[in-house]
């Protein structure tokens, strides 16, 4: 444990970064964490952290009353075992039920099996999940490793004002099932996202067609802090990609540019 410890606030330059894109098993939770358990035992190199897309464990589903667990239940327990076994964060959101509510809730997994909880603010009525899930009050910034992280769920990326950068975060990340026939504002919205708050950007999103009969095509995603892409596939295919993100070239252009001192002042009620 003390060891640990002393590696989670050892600040790194370079944070090492698995991006998982998956075609998920249609409300199988069991089948899709034996999918996930092969992907991430497959990877033969020592991360720092796995992103895993948004509704891992079921896809996009609004049948939250067959399908959620409870808080700290079987998909997180396992999430736990993954980051440790591997010595790794994990993070993904999953469908849980919590005090009488459904959420769409991300966890992230610190490799000695604590965690932070980020509830989806922005529940996407196009599909009507706000009339199945509550949407999430607070905004949820961590830190690990020496890197402050923000992670957010896919409809979050349409509202700039949610992830604007006023806690001075290194990573914005996006976990998503976000359908091919909107894929553009897909792109574009995650490089803008970048720039606009001077930080690495990551969009995770899934691939196949679920059983609603809708269209995924990946383009997940790495944007430096200027917008550049680290990483970007067109590829629908699953893949594992292994991004490092460079904690100096990051520190370098915002104290060179200092884009971040002119943001305007406002606060969130």
């Amino acid at each position: 444990m003390e060891e640990f410890i002393f590696l989670n606030l050892r600040m790194i330059e370079n944070l090492k970064i698995a991006v998982l894109q998956v075609d998920l098993a249609w409300e199988n939770p069991s089948k899709n964490r034996e999918l996930f358990s092969e992907k991430i035992a497959a990877i033969n190199q020592e991360v720092d952290l796995i992103i895993l897309p948004e509704m891992f464990s079921t896809g996009f589903s609004m049948n939250a009353e067959n399908l959620a667990e409870v808080h700290l239940g079987e998909t997180f327990k396992w999430m736990q075992n993954i980051a440790s076994q591997k010595k790794s964060a994990v993070t993904g959101s999953l469908i849980i039920k919590d005090d009488g509510k459904f959420y769409n809730r991300l966890y992230f997994v610190y490799p000695d099996g604590t965690f932070k909880t980020y509830d989806k603010r922005h529940t996407f009525t196009l599909a009507r999940e706000n009339e199945t899930y509550a949407a999430g009050k607070q905004r949820l910034t961590l830190e690990y490793k020496g890197w402050k992280i923000c992670p957010l769920i896919c409809y979050d990326l349409r509202f700039p004002v949610w992830a604007r950068n006023t806690e001075d975060y290194d990573l914005l990340i996006y976990v998503a099932n976000w359908p091919e026939t909107r894929i553009h504002a897909w792109d574009v919205l995650l490089q803008a996202r970048a720039i606009e708050n001077m930080s690495f950007c990551i969009g995770v999103n899934r691939t196949g067609v679920d059983d609603n009969k809708h269209v995924y095509n990946g383009h997940t995603a790495v944007y430096d802090c200027l917008g550049k892409a680290l990483f970007e596939n067109d590829n629908q295919s699953e893949f594992t990609q292994i991004v490092s993100l460079d904690k100096s070239h990051l520190t370098e252009t915002r104290e060179k540019l200092k884009f971040l001192q002119d943001r305007d002042t406002f606060s969130l009620k």
